[in-house]
Parts: C-alpha cells; sequence; structure tokens
C-alpha cells in the first residue's frame, strides 16, 4: 500500500471520531463510536493474563475494527438495529473492504467473518465485552440520560453471550450490581 492509500484509509476510520453514540459519558458528553471501540480494544488488552487460552491480538484487532461500518451509516442501538440496517451496514463495510489493498482487505474480511460466524473463543470473547462494555458506559452515565428500554437492557442485556467464562459471568454480576444501585439511589 502507498501512502496515499494508507491516508485514504484513515480519513474514513477518522469519521468514528464524530459519529455519535447512543449514549453519554459521565460528564454527559455524548460518546463517540471511537471512544466506545478505544475501551473496548482497552478491556481486552487488560484481559490479557485471565484468558491464557484465548488469542488476544486477535480479540484486539476485532476490537479495534468491530464498528468501522458506522462509518458510513452511524450509530445504530442495538434495541433499535434492524435487519435491513444491518445489511446495509455489512454492504457498505463490505464495498468499503474490498476497495482496499489486498493484505489488509482479506485480513479484515477474514476477521468480520469471524466475527459474525461468533464460533471461535476470540469471537465470543470480543462479543462479550462488546456489549460489556456498553453497559459499563451506561452505569458510568447519569440516569436522566437512560431510555425506558435502556433501564430494563442494562438489567438483563449480555447474559446470553457470557457462559462461556466463570469470569465474565462474575464481571456481569458486578455490572449488574452496580446497575441496581444507580437505579436504587435516584
Amino acid at each position: 500500500m502507498n501512502a496515499r492509500e494508507y491516508l485514504e484509509i484513515l480519513h474514513v476510520a477518522e469519521r468514528l471520531k464524530d459519529t455519535p453514540r447512543h449514549c453519554t459519558t459521565s460528564k454527559r458528553r455524548i460518546e463517540s463510536v471511537a471512544e466506545h471501540s478505544w475501551r473496548v480494544t482497552l478491556m481486552a488488552f487488560f484481559l490479557r493474563h485471565e484468558f491464557n487460552d484465548i488469542d488476544m491480538d486477535k480479540v484486539v484487532k476485532m476490537c479495534i475494527i468491530h464498528d468501522l461500518g458506522e462509518c458510513f451509516t452511524g450509530d445504530i442501538p442495538s434495541f433499535e438495529k434492524t435487519d435491513s440496517d444491518r445489511e446495509i451496514e455489512d454492504s457498505l463495510l463490505k464495498k468499503w473492504v474490498d476497495s482496499l489493498p489486498k493484505e489488509l482487505s482479506g485480513e479484515l474480511s477474514e476477521i468480520y467473518e469471524e466475527i459474525k460466524s461468533e464460533k471461535t473463543k476470540e469471537a465470543k470473547l470480543f462479543n462479550a465485552l462488546d456489549k460489556l462494555e456498553a453497559l459499563i458506559q451506561h452505569n458510568e452515565s447519569p440516569l436522566d440520560t437512560w431510555s425506558e428500554q435502556e433501564i430494563e437492557l442494562n438489567k438483563t442485556y449480555a447474559f446470553d453471550v457470557i457462559g462461556f467464562s466463570e469470569w465474565l459471568i462474575e464481571l456481569r454480576r458486578e455490572i449488574l450490581d452496580d446497575t441496581l444501585k444507580k437505579l436504587e439511589a435516584n
């Protein structure tokens, strides 16, 4: 890849810095998709010693690239995203990935396929961290920024994707405990 191609790829990825998510930070600022991706990546990095049987470099790659499709569609909260929305995002992302230099296109396509299949330990861990990060962020944001739907989701979301790991089950329990304390305090 030449320097111009490299810059063009980075220019597309930069869009995530300005793509708002549906959640706010603890200081009420709208979070960007890039910030979410950064913290999911940090979560994976910090768990390197907890999951010795998992290729954490691959999980980190998944975390870094997982929301690049939102460069083209923006963020649609999981509880509002339809199959049609997913198809449009996947189509636009695929078109962009296919336009990249072959060495990147092939690797990205493989990673996206692994994420989508959710069959490997790495994909399962990534999927769990992606969902758990959203719950953690909600617990950090002011309660009056939550919708009624988000209140219920913070109590129930992601339990279906953590069963493969006792460590993640414990983390989800702690997140739920933080949620319930937050709700009780208000």
